[in-house]
């Protein structure tokens, strides 16, 4: 098969005839090394933090400290994510148990019931039955609706509900999408509990256990804000939401986008929704091949993140909220970590 040949309209009937089988195949391997890798990179730069803190202690480093741990958080709920795929390491056992102890439960997430949850947005993506619709259905809104919930995120609102309700769902207080199949309980919090107080452990032992509370603050505020940020990227603002190479977005991120806003690839979206078992660190070349031979729809690639937010702050003041589903302050903060 010719791979140059005139690029192919996508849809989702064509779009895999722009790349070979082995090209596909190349795609799909997964390398531990550079899963181990990601994971690495993820808590230097959380470590990083901490040092940077600890060494030069003023408002400037925390507030840079809190964004850069925020994003590692959603950093590893994405390895989190590509456990759930199988796409973080090739041993199953040592994907899951890696994806939950290293990952998942610092950040209060739960891998098994997470995979359940994250096929039916797959299988589901864009219908009336995707568990993450409401997250970005109702965008473009107004500038001033934006600053209320960048607000909320930021002053730990979004992630006090969040925590308020995580913690019902876990002691089966409440019925979230994320149902767990051991049931509810205090054992559902162990792994939450224990990581995070091996971290807390480890912050005391080489440097002070005070600083373990940016760990605490980053998750309660720029934690939410990434989230968020990261939902609305997405699925949000797309050409249409039931054509499966039409309903979700690639966002084009720099290094410094990638920092403080895009950890482990994530802006890679149409091409994890197009091929969903290509490990993280792939989708780039993934993005070039079918950009090169016009499988990506161009209106579903966007320069930086800028541009996002411009797209989802569109709508005038004063004008109709759009009549879809919204992303609420419940389905915000009840939904899984990534």
């Amino acid at each position: 098969m010719s791979t140059a040949a005139a690029p192919l309209a996508p849809t989702p009937e064509t779009w895999k005839s722009a790349l070979s089988r082995g090209e596909i195949d190349a795609m799909l391997r997964v390398s531990d090394l550079r899963g181990w890798l990601s994971i690495a990179v993820d808590w230097a730069l959380v470590a990083a933090s901490f040092a940077l803190v600890y060494v030069r202690p003023n408002p400037l480093t925390v507030l840079l400290a809190l964004f850069v741990i925020g994003t590692r958080q959603l950093g590893l709920a994405v390895l989190m994510h590509e456990a759930s795929h199988y796409t973080l390491l090739r041993d199953r056992a040592w994907n899951d148990s890696v994806g939950n102890w290293l990952c998942a439960y610092p950040v209060w997430g739960d891998l098994y019931p997470y995979r359940a949850y994250h096929m039916q947005h797959h299988v589901k993506t864009g219908t009336d039955e995707d568990p993450d619709l409401g997250l970005a259905a109702p965008f473009p809104i107004t500038k001033e609706s934006f600053r209320r919930k960048v607000w909320r995120d930021l002053s730990g609102q979004t992630g006090v509900k969040r925590v308020r309700a995580t913690l019902r769902r876990d002691l089966g207080l409440s019925q979230g999408k994320v149902r767990r199949k051991g049931g509810a309980g205090l054992a559902n919090l162990r792994g939450v509990v224990s990581t995070n107080l091996v971290l807390f452990a480890l912050v005391s032992l080489f440097a002070h256990p005070a600083l373990y509370l940016l760990w605490v603050a980053a998750w309660l505020t720029t934690y939410s804000l990434a989230m968020r940020i990261r939902s609305i990227a997405e699925h949000g603002m797309v050409p249409d939401r039931l054509d499966p190479v039409r309903n979700t977005r690639t966002t084009l991120a720099g290094p410094i986008e990638r920092l403080f806003l895009a950890p482990n690839r994530v802006n890679y979206h149409l091409e994890h929704h197009l091929l969903m078992k290509v490990p993280h660190y792939r989708l780039p070349q993934l993005h070039a091949l079918l950009q090169s031979r016009g499988a990506i729809a161009p209106e579903c690639v966007t320069s930086g993140y800028r541009e996002v937010l411009r797209l989802a702050t569109a709508r005038p003041a004063g004008s109709p909220a759009a009549l879809q589903p919204g992303p609420t302050q419940t389905a915000l903060t009840q939904r899984p970590p990534f």
